[in-house]
């Protein structure tokens, strides 16, 4: 119980910080966003490029912090500039890192499943609606502009 039990989980988080805040402070970040941002055009396209990139990372680090904070990372400036608030980063970190984490096989949410469910993953993709539509869901929302909230300059929004 307590710390011992979290202090992997806690070790995780803290390297995924470090890993993210290397990356941006040598450019990495910037380079690869510069790049993405080419091609993805407009609040949907931005939104679109987040949950992307958060899946493909989180299939290749094999774990949700990492790509939740990575990604974050990488978008923030991108998301301050089409004058979003943080929450839309928020909300597209979420459907796309946390809610597919688990339908990964390799990744530590999809072997939890594995062996909590003792089932083969692709037994319960079929019926994990919620993982795999909320990222569709959020995309569609991020091209209509339906419940993506514009950045309110006259409010200080590091109390938000």
């Amino acid at each position: 119980g307590g710390l011992d039990s979290m202090i992997w989980t806690i070790s995780l988080i803290l390297c995924a910080m470090i890993f993210g805040g290397v990356m941006e402070t040598t450019g990495m970040l910037g380079s690869l966003v510069d790049v993405i941002l080419k091609i993805a055009k407009g609040v949907g396209g931005l939104v679109t490029a987040t949950i992307v990139t958060c899946i493909f990372i989180n299939f290749v680090t094999a774990d949700q912090y990492l790509s939740i904070v990575i990604t974050g990372r990488m978008y923030k400036t991108a998301y301050e500039a089409e004058n979003l608030h943080p929450k839309n980063l928020s909300r597209a970190l979420e459907d796309s890192g946390t809610l597919t984490s688990p339908l990964i096989p390799w990744n530590t949410c999809g072997a939890f499943m594995i062996e909590a469910l003792a089932i083969e993953p692709w037994s319960y993709v079929p019926y994990a609606f919620l993982n795999w539509l909320n990222p569709i869901v959020s995309i569609i929302y991020g091209f209509t502009g339906f419940s993506m909230e514009k950045l309110d300059k006259t409010k200080d929004t590091a109390t938000v």
